[in-house]
């Protein structure tokens, strides 16, 4: 084992630890302190660390297991649920700022194919920083921070197509040959997607549900990270893109029963991935560079923010939204992304970006992340009806996202017979969008018999239930026996779902009242229940008179 590599790791940690506590200080996303950390420490600034070989395989690494993640979130439903809006205003944003890119390149000298690599880089926006800022700011109900979260979906699914793309933009030839690299990159890709899809969809949850890995949880995540590694190198050794191997592997693997208990499990491994990713980008950057080249940086900077907030502010004016609305979507999302990052090591990877270029973008996109607080605020204040404007061009309602599926949402925790009884009379009462999550894998063999979507996971983990939409639910039944668990669960959803009711199992008597105080809308008294159906039962059969159903009130 070379020590030495695990020594640079540690230092490449330690410094982002500290820079990315400095940069929440300021009020900045840590991402910005990882970049710094690796500037800091790289070849360029004080040298601990030199670039080389293993930083290059390791930033492809980070950027092929980054990858894995969003496939592992992506939800076809939910990206369907958004309506046409923002398929037609987020595809229009991606084409129309490539173009202009590439136009840019073109201008300042570039070749064709890598001033298309440079359209590929500016056309993604920040969906980590974004909802981060919209977050902090209560901003991501209003209608521009609704539009722009829909418009950063669209660029998070048309990420793995662009990696697609640069990768087969490094052929030699024409326009021609570059369309026949691409057409066998196709091939090759469908090949490898056929392989993948029969172990991941056809294999794997015969494995899921062998005794060994039901009853053990470390397993079906060690079996995750196999299939993203193994779906890396395949990709690789038909010299294709690691990182859309990766993606694929992620996108199969979210259809497994399995798939939200290992999204809330892997979330410290994504931690990991993205400080050692970004760090290991900042390695390349060069402050002295772009401080010797600013007059450049600053040019293209402003070009990006005025550029990509102007494409997006006359798509949706196009699209009927007013123009004080159209103008703080595009502001808020006038940046160039973390997964450009992931773009521009792809295309220096492949040669399309020289030293120079790929530091020319790595210092435009730092400063225009730098700027998104700023733009958010700018783009609150840009006019009233950017907040409250619901109203477009002749008085028409301005489309806005849905949450979730309506009022009808109906999150079911725990799916025993206790639970699979609730679902059943609800689903029998009207309700079309019910969800339930179990531990059980056994469990989901009833729920797919009744037609129910069952996810495996532990509720008292605040990622399981942010990936049932625990926010948008109307109600939410808790039937878990164990009273630590339900309390836990009661603490979370009460957080995540304010507005939803909680309808509460309460096994033994003396846990009705701490339930009551952490917020639970309704209890049923399991003991009380048993003990007034035992006396109804009694009276009946013994012929007592008045016998009737004194069934709790509440």
């Amino acid at each position: 084992m070379d020590w030495g590599q695990l020594s640079d790791m540690l230092i490449l940690l330690g410094a982002a630890l500290v820079l990315g506590i400095v940069a929440e200080q300021l009020r900045q996303s840590a991402i910005i302190g990882y970049l710094l950390a690796g500037m800091l420490i790289g070849p360029n600034v004080l040298g601990l660390i030199p670039t080389g070989e293993d930083v290059d395989v390791l930033a492809e690494l980070g950027a092929a297991l980054l990858l894995f993640t969003i496939g592992l979130e992506f939800s076809l439903r939910r990206l369907l649920r958004l309506g046409w809006v923002p398929f037609v205003a987020g595809g229009a944003q991606i084409m129309l700022t490539g173009a202009a890119a590439y136009l840019v390149g073109i201008a300042l000298g570039l070749g064709s194919r890598p001033a298309m690599a440079v359209g590929a880089v500016a056309a993604l926006s920040s969906t980590a920083f974004v909802v981060r800022v919209l977050t902090d700011r209560a901003q991501t109900d209003s209608v521009f921070g609704r539009n722009a979260i829909a418009i950063l979906l669209i660029q998070d699914v048309a990420v793995v197509p662009l990696v697609f793309f640069v990768s087969a933009l490094t052929g030699d030839g024409g326009l021609g040959q570059t369309l026949l690299d691409l057409g066998r990159a196709a091939l090759l890709g469908t090949a490898g997607l056929g392989v993948l899809y029969l172990l991941v969809g056809v294999f794997l949850p015969w494995v899921f549900h062998l005794g060994g890995l039901t009853r053990n949880r470390e397993l079906p995540i060690l079996l995750a990270v196999l299939v993203a590694l193994g779906a890396t190198w395949g990709a690789h050794s038909i010299e294709f893109s690691p990182a859309v191997g990766a993606f694929a592997a992620g996108l199969l693997l979210a259809e497994s029963p399995f798939a939200v208990q290992i999204r809330s499990d892997i979330a410290a491994l994504r931690t990991l991935l993205i400080t050692l990713f970004f760090s290991s980008v900042g390695m390349f950057g060069d402050p002295a560079w772009a401080v010797s080249h600013l007059g450049m940086v600053l040019a293209l900077v402003a070009l990006v923010v005025i550029g990509k907030s102007g494409i997006v502010a006359g798509v949706l004016r196009l699209l009927g939204y007013r123009f004080g609305t159209a103008l703080a979507t595009g502001l808020t999302i006038a940046q160039v992304g973390e997964f450009s990052f992931v773009l521009a090591q792809v295309a220096r990877g492949e040669g399309l970006f020289d030293d120079d270029l790929f530091r020319l973008v790595l210092s435009v996109t730092v400063l225009t992340l730098l700027l998104t607080p700023y733009l958010a605020t700018a783009a609150a204040r840009v006019l009233p009806e950017a907040t409250s404007g619901r109203r477009g061009r002749g008085g028409k309602r301005e489309p806005e996202l849905a949450c979730g599926d309506g009022p009808g949402h109906v999150v079911v925790i725990g799916y025993g017979p206790a639970g699979q009884r609730a679902a059943d009379v609800i689903r029998e009462a009207g309700v079309e969008h019910l969800t339930a999550v179990d531990l059980n894998p056994r469990n989901a063999i009833a729920a797919r018999e009744r037609g129910i979507r069952l996810h495996l996971g532990d509720a008292t983990h605040a990622e399981v239930l942010e990936h049932l939409e625990i926010g948008c639910a109307s109600a939410v039944l808790i039937t878990t026996p164990d009273p630590a668990a339900t309390k836990r669960i009661i603490d979370l959803v009460r957080f995540l779902a304010p507005q939803a009711y909680l309808l509460v199992r309460a096994r033994y008597h003396i846990y009705q009242e701490d339930f009551r105080r952490a917020g639970a809308t309704t209890i049923v008294d399991e003991e009380a229940q048993v003990g007034l159906q035992l006396a109804k039962e009694a009276r009946e059969l013994l012929g007592l008179d008045g016998a009737q159903d004194d069934g709790p009130s509440g």
